[in-house]
């Protein structure tokens, strides 16, 4: 039993520094901590590790023993343990990274009650020999909680389905008394239902926050030289900023990083395929140096807490939205201003289509799967605001945000009925002339009338569509038929990915259906969508996430250096000290003494009373 008090807003001041619970934090906090069930459903950024840590604390200091946090990640694990202890909260992980000494000294003091938070990977937690722990600490009234994290990976439907979390029913069943708050940032009502059918959440609350992230800007552009475009946009926008930049294969990502690193951008490559050792020192070098831009597939990102992510970057198309949700969020979780880019073409679209199709799912799978890729398309391909497309996909409403590409430099459109009749015609024809089926570079070509040797093949110059869009650029035809594709009125199919129609396409070619489309666009002019004519990068040097003037930037800069020896002594990420906002408001308000610089947020007791008289000399001498 602890002498400090258990009430939340309490442990939020003393622990973490901050003033003030956000949205529905305090909601969550209270039903937790009075042995409610929970599903929780809150942005990257939003703060959701607070929602179990100070139920796990509070729940401690009235002497309910040890919460579990079911982590899929060894390295979230670590950051997060080292994160609590630097905030005096005294918890652990249990993984193949301890020694058979360690891991019997982290269970010693899980048994003794004396663990506030015990991390561990579910096939840990579900193990014969674990669970005969937990049997003991539950018989002794020694088990409090337990946080299920990244929980959207116990449903098929989620975008990182892990059959090994399929296993965590069994707490429910055999600790009835425990309660569970289960936390994913993105999951729309399909992934939902599956997590609280598979984890037996059926009488927890269900708690949804805004999936807004007003502080990402959001911008998708058509694929012309997508290298190029990645550059332009890093160094127009992100000189010297922190980014991740998502590939779809290893030997792409490979290829990307050393480009980049050619480029004078530090990139480094991450994917399945490397080496565990290599793939540990580049996430650990992106986690703990500034401006490492991380070139990588989707096996990199989970659980990485790296708060001034300053972009995402695709360089091609999710598999859907909630993929895409969950990647972007990794950028601006510390609330300053970040970008959501992505460059995409029709062969992403082909590509998709065709990884779906020839997966061994079920039918009843892959058509899920490709409802999702249709609304991501449907995204990409929007004329009106990003974000409201992308928030009504979850359930929210919302207006115009003003902040994303559509909103800053709003699209042009064209009627594009025409041109989709002449594309939906030449594929018919090319069915009617002996039942063949080709794709879409000899569709554009027959169109535009290009002899090839396939057209001469094929006799295709005899056609009535022959040439019929000689008018168009490749380009426009791409953008028509990548349009028409995500409508839904043209499919691919078969190994080859040929061209087909679609039943909704012949009301297309009646004419009883216009279609507006977007123009191709053109790559923005250096600065054009900068929020306020200011980029947050290339200064040679680190911007703030707040305003300062020059004495105060260079007050922060050398917190920075100061917090960057501190870690390295530590052996954490620089953020698990401070995060740049705390810093930045420290360089800011240039407090005097102990008690002013208690009051910044982000400042918990326990730093106050580690760092805040070397804090203060700092200060002094900047």
């Amino acid at each position: 039993m602890s002498s400090h008090p258990a009430v939340p807003i309490q442990i939020l001041q003393e622990v973490f520094g901050y003033p003030a619970f956000r949205g529905a934090q305090a909601d969550i906090v209270d039903h937790v901590v009075a042995a409610g069930d929970a599903l929780v459903l809150m942005p990257t950024g939003g703060g959701k590790s607070l929602c179990y840590q100070i139920p796990a604390i509070a729940r401690h200091r009235t002497g309910q023993g040890v919460t579990v946090v079911v982590s899929p990640l060894i390295a979230l694990m670590h950051d997060q343990v080292g994160a609590l202890e630097e905030a005096g909260v005294h918890a652990a992980f249990l993984n193949s990274t301890l020694s058979s000494d360690q891991a019997s000294h982290v269970e010693r003091e899980m048994m003794g009650g004396r663990l506030v938070m015990l991390y561990a990977a579910p096939e840990r937690i579900t193990n014969p020999r674990f669970l005969a722990q937990l049997d003991s600490l539950y018989e002794r009234g020694l088990l409090s909680l337990f946080a299920i994290d990244e929980a959207h990976c116990v449903s098929q439907w989620g975008h990182d389905f892990r059959s090994e979390y399929l296993a965590l029913s069994l707490l429910h069943e055999r600790y009835p008394e425990v309660p569970r708050i289960a936390l994913t940032a993105t999951a729309d009502e399909l992934t939902r239902a599956d997590i609280i059918e598979r984890l037996r959440l059926e009488e927890a609350r269900i708690f949804i926050s805004s999936f807004d992230r007003p502080n990402i800007r959001y911008a998708i552009v058509e694929k012309d030289k997508p290298r190029e475009q990645l550059l332009r946009f890093i160094q127009d926008e992100h000189a010297d900023d922190a980014g991740v930049v998502y590939c779809q294969s290893r030997k792409k990502v490979e290829e990307t990083a050393a480009w980049l690193e050619a480029e004078g951008i530090k990139a480094l490559p991450y994917h399945a395929g490397l080496d565990a050792a290599v793939r540990q020192r580049h996430q650990d070098r992106f986690l703990r140096e500034d401006s490492i831009v991380m070139v990588a597939t989707i096996a990199f990102g989970m659980g990485i807490d790296k708060p001034d992510v300053r972009f995402v970057a695709h360089l091609d198309l999710p598999k859907n939205i909630e993929s895409y949700y969950q990647e972007t969020g990794r950028a601006g979780r510390d609330g300053a201003a970040a970008d959501a880019w992505m460059t995409y073409g029709l062969a992403d679209v082909v590509n998709q289509r065709r990884m779906i199709d020839e997966s061994p799912a079920g039918e009843e799978f892959k058509k899920g799967q490709r409802g999702k890729l249709d609304a991501l398309l449907a995204l990409a391909e929007a004329t009106d605001c990003r974000r409201v497309r992308l928030l009504s996909y979850f359930g929210e409403m919302s207006t115009a945000c003003g902040n994303c590409d559509n909103c800053l430099v709003p699209p042009a459109t064209w009627d594009g009925t025409d041109a989709a009749r002449k594309l939906l015609s030449c594929i018919y024809r090319f069915h009617q002339n002996g039942g063949q089926r080709f794709g879409a570079g000899h569709l554009i070509d027959v169109l535009r009338g290009k002899v090839t040797d396939k057209v001469t093949q094929y006799g295709h110059q005899t056609l009535s569509t022959w040439a019929i869009g000689a008018d168009l650029p490749e380009t426009q035809w791409r953008a028509v038929l990548r349009q028409l594709i995500a409508l839904g009125h043209v499919f691919t199919e078969g190994e080859y990915q040929t061209l087909a129609l679609a039943d909704s396409a012949r009301s297309v070619l009646k004419g009883e259906v216009q279609l507006l489309l977007r123009v191709p666009s053109v790559a923005p002019k250096k600065g054009k969508l900068s929020r306020g004519g200011s980029k947050p990068g290339g200064s040679g040097r680190s911007t703030a996430p707040v305003d300062l003037d020059e004495a105060a930037q260079a007050r922060f800069e050398q917190l920075k250096a100061w917090r960057a020896e501190v870690a390295k002594e530590h052996g954490l990420p620089a953020y698990v000290i401070f995060q740049n906002v705390t810093l930045a408001e420290m360089a800011r308000q240039q407090p005097q003494s102990l008690d002013e610089l208690g009051q910044i947020s982000g400042v918990g007791a326990k730093k106050l009373e580690a760092y805040g008289a070397e804090i203060l000399r700092v200060l002094d001498d900047a």
